[in-house]
């Protein structure tokens, strides 16, 4: 891979000049009281813009937060996350109230050198999302007038064709970002030659949502261990009952053919936490996978599969996990996605944590993140990456 690095920027020296940062500084938030409640994002890009401030750049960054629909939404904007950046860094964030207007202008002119300034949610403007190529590049003119250099540290956008991804750094001297370059590495050993055995293990909500990634991955795995919501339509293909649980119809023939073109790898549920509904305080058991009440819904893997899946993962050298084993959020259902985190941190293997709602998970069940080989901030880059699709934000930093 020929990419540009941020060492290589800093040895030209940047003291003085603008660089524009593209972060993902996509944090979720309360929706009561618009409290930050996992920073993990912020801090991540902490080790760039560190380098940047303490080598004298006028560091310019930008960032989308949630999904607004090209104008501007008080719910979604960056204001809470500069406040956090700016504790984060031991000095204030300049936030600029526009992404690409007067506010914006009149900040980043104001900066001096080793200060930071925050633009307003890139989402905020139609032309960041546009599949029109011509609307997307002039708002990429006006985001790269903000530059001298830009640094691509978003990894968790990189699988997208925005704007401030793929057609900013056309327009700027570019390097990738201490993130950006680590989670490349990182996954770049999946995907050569990993230590084995290597066990992946994927959970979540929806086989369609993990479909490319079962397909790429079960020539190379040596176990596949499949829990969460989309474990129910593998085992309908098994010709079990599943009750209401989730459930993917026109996606059971599939799990049909990949379970008898696995070989064996694959290793499903033998239990699940059933549950009267999807509610934190519902009623619930445990349940033999053949025997789920026709009323109920499995919410989370039960004990007996945590420990088989748990002796796997003992036996690992690579491991690969993405998606929760069930509805973590609720404390009666986060037993499952404590049980094989917690086995995963205890195998003698380098593991990977993909990103998305398994990160959110580690932080939410106060787990320690250092017994982790790699925490990845992007779930959907991660998992595009392992699929071997070529990404819009690498290919951009490439060229």
């Amino acid at each position: 891979m020929s990419i540009r690095t941020l060492d290589d920027l800093l040895a030209e020296g940047v003291s003085g000049r603008r660089v524009l940062v593209r972060a993902d500084l996509n944090v979720p938030l309360d929706k009561q009281t618009g409290d930050i409640t996992d920073d993990g994002r912020i801090r991540a890009v902490l080790p760039t813009l560190g380098a940047l401030v303490e080598a004298g750049a006028k560091v310019v960054v930008c960032s989308h937060l949630g999904r607004p629909k090209g104008t501007p939404d008080p719910q979604f904007s960056l204001s809470p996350v500069a406040g956090r950046l700016g504790e984060l860094l031991g000095a204030p964030v300049h936030f600029a109230e526009d992404t690409v207007g007067d506010s914006a202008r009149s900040t980043v002119a104001g900066l001096a050198d080793g200060q930071v300034a925050l633009l307003e949610n890139l989402r905020f403007n139609a032309g960041e999302t546009s599949k029109d190529e011509a609307e997307r590049g002039a708002f990429a003119d006006q985001l790269a007038a903000f530059g001298d250099a830009y640094v691509d540290d978003a990894f968790g956008a990189v699988h997208r064709k925005h704007a401030s991804v793929y057609d900013v750094p056309a327009r700027l001297p570019h390097v990738a970002g201490r993130l950006v370059l680590r989670e490349v590495e990182v996954l770049s050993k999946l995907t050569g030659s990993p230590e084995r055995p290597y066990v992946v293990v994927l959970g979540g909500s929806k086989v369609s949502d993990k479909l490319a990634v079962i397909e790429a991955l079960l020539p190379t795995v040596d176990r596949l261990l499949i829990g969460g919501g989309m474990c129910f339509t593998f085992l309908k293909a098994q010709g079990l009952e599943v009750g209401t649980s989730l459930l993917e119809k026109d996606m059971v023939e599939t799990c049909r053919n990949l379970l008898e073109r696995s070989d064996g790898k694959i290793m499903l549920p033998v239990d699940v936490v059933a549950a009267d509904a999807f509610a934190p305080d519902a009623a619930h058991d445990t349940v033999r996978v053949d025997g789920i009440p026709s009323h109920r819904l499995g919410l989370d893997i039960g004990p007996e599969t945590v420990a088989g899946f748990a002796a796997a993962l003992s036996q690992a050298k690579t491991i690969f996990w993405n998606g929760p084993m069930g509805v973590f959020e609720m404390a009666a259902f986060a037993a499952g996605t404590r049980g094989v985190a917690e086995a995963i941190t205890k195998a003698d293997a380098f593991s990977v944590v993909g990103g998305g709602d398994s990160a959110a998970a580690v932080r939410a069940l106060g787990l320690d993140e250092s017994s982790f080989g790699h925490i990845s901030t992007g779930g959907g880059a991660s998992l595009e990456y392992l699929e071997g699709k070529t990404l819009p934000g690498i290919a951009a930093l490439e060229n």
